[in-house]
């Protein structure tokens, strides 16, 4: 087996909004923002994926600022650090913010959301500018409380890469639609769990194994409002599947009280 290397922390988040309409009638699904990662990036390149990525020194400078975010008073630090991670890479590729002007209780409308990332997402991906002054300097506050722990996955032993990922659920603010980067993403989409877990078993999409386990466990989920309150209720299991080799191809086993509906599943078949 390879040397394991350390896992690295990050956070990613489940935009969520309720169903759109089609033929002038409302689906009774949830809808989720995926993007399709650039062929060139080093992982998991051209698969279909929620915004987020690694934690970083800035997060952590974030973290001793309490005047920079709400929300989190009672989260230790490390918690804080993921939650600031996910908002900023959700912001670095989608342009969603979820944040609140200080002194508010509302996010950030569309419009001024619109407007800077209109004016700083481009520096903040080039590493021109730091988040921290992005809210500093408009007067922001992340809003960490609108995120809900939904899954905790660790890249098994063995692996080159690995991450120690926080998944997060969170309403998308009203009229923030999201538009990916065109650096790290080449295309967005709204989607509903069940459309992405089907064009994943047809081919249309490339979905890494995680990400298809919890589509299909938010698949569940009829609308925005439930699918948070099923967050708020649940017990967060750490998820680190142990690979096996078969006849037929590989073998992931996870832990069943996880709650993805089994513990041995068949990946990666030959053929």
């Amino acid at each position: 087996m390879p040397e394991t290397s350390a896992s690295r922390p990050a956070s990613t988040i489940l935009l969520l909004r309720d169903g759109s309409k089609v033929d002038g009638k409302s689906r009774d699904e949830v809808e989720v923002f995926m993007m399709v990662r650039h062929h060139q990036i080093e992982f998991n390149s051209g698969a279909l994926v929620f915004p987020g990525g690694s934690v970083d020194a800035g997060d952590q400078e974030i973290v001793k600022r309490s005047d920079l975010y709400s929300g989190g008073e009672d989260l230790s630090e490390s918690d804080r650090g993921f939650r600031i991670a996910a908002i900023r890479e959700t912001f670095e590729e989608s342009g969603i913010l979820l944040a609140r002007s200080k002194g508010s209780k509302t996010p950030v409308d569309a419009k001024r959301a619109g407007e800077i990332a209109d004016k700083h997402r481009v520096a903040l991906n080039e590493h021109k500018i730091s988040f921290l002054s992005i809210l500093a300097d408009n007067g922001l506050q992340l809003a960490l409380d609108t995120l809900l722990p939904y899954a905790h996955w660790i890249t098994p032993e063995g692996m080159p890469k690995r991450f120690d990922t926080w998944f997060f659920l969170a309403a998308a603010p009203p009229d923030q639609l999201g538009a990916h980067d065109g650096r790290e993403s080449t295309d967005s989409i709204w989607v509903s769990p069940r459309e992405a877990v089907e064009g994943g078993e047809s081919g249309r999409f490339k979905l890494p194994f995680p990400t298809t386990r919890n589509l299909i466990r938010l698949a569940k989920q009829p609308n925005v409002s439930v699918a948070l309150e099923h967050a708020r209720g649940m017990s967060v299991v750490t998820v680190m599947p142990v690979m096996t080799k078969t006849d037929t191809g590989r073998q992931l086993r996870i832990p069943r009280e996880a709650g993805y509906d089994g513990e041995v599943f068949e990946v990666g078949a030959v053929g």
